[in-house]
């Protein structure tokens, strides 16, 4: 039986990642920040559900839980994210919060991907999904929501240089644009459910082969400008 590893599960995609994933016959490793999320998520995900408890800005926390995994890990999703601070204008920035942002939305996903490397290698077809956003786009020159948008355009250079790294080992990696979904952070005015986007990454994992490392995909499927 394959093993996902899914960050931030108790809630928006990542919740329908696990309830996917599971209802497709996995193992699923996923991440919550408390003893108590952690005893909900096993309540509402039921069996093949295992919590792991941590914070993604805790690599230390991130080492302890990867040393509590044995078996091989074939999917690692970073999902966790956050929107940022309320103050992220190029001219009104709360820099605490930026760097809060870069923490859990740039620096996280690496950190999680290389604690969990030897499991992916164990696996023999481990492959690492990164959740990015339409934001990323360098295309746009909106200044609103700048931490956000910057620490995706900075997750997504990030990824590309894992993606290089690990092409020697077989191990694919990719970014995934899920769209504006109808979640916490989305709202309900969003265009997507939140169910629909997780299929579609699903699918995308699925289908993920080495010659595709590196880039950058809508969550239906086509290919998207970085």
């Amino acid at each position: 039986m394959p093993t996902c590893l899914i960050t931030a599960t108790n809630r928006g995609i990542g919740f329908h990642l696990a309830r996917l994933a599971l209802a497709h016959g996995w193992t699923v490793r996923g991440s919550v920040r408390s003893p108590e999320a952690a005893h909900k998520a096993e309540k509402d995900h039921g069996a093949g559900f295992k919590p792991l408890i941590f914070d993604v800005r805790d690599k230390e926390a991130v080492s302890e839980a990867a040393r509590q995994v044995e078996e091989p890990v074939d999917l690692l999703i970073n999902n966790a994210d956050i929107i940022g601070p309320k103050r992220q204008m190029p001219l009104d920035m709360d820099f605490d919060g930026f760097a809060d942002t870069l923490a859990i939305n740039t620096m996280a996903p690496l950190s999680v991907s290389q604690a969990f490397m030897p499991h992916l290698k164990k696996s023999g077809s481990g492959k690492i999904i990164t959740i990015s956003s339409q934001m990323s786009w360098m295309g746009y020159r909106k200044p609103d929501t700048l931490a956000y948008r910057a620490s995706k355009a900075a997750v997504n250079k990030v990824m590309q240089g894992l993606a290089t790294a690990l092409e020697p080992d077989g191990i694919p990696v990719a970014l995934i644009d899920p769209g504006w979904v109808k979640t916490d952070m989305g709202g309900d005015g969003a265009d997507h459910e939140p169910h629909d986007v997780a299929e579609g990454v699903l699918r995308i994992a699925d289908r993920l082969q080495i010659a595709d490392t590196g880039k950058f995909f809508k969550w239906s499927g086509e290919e998207r400008p970085f």
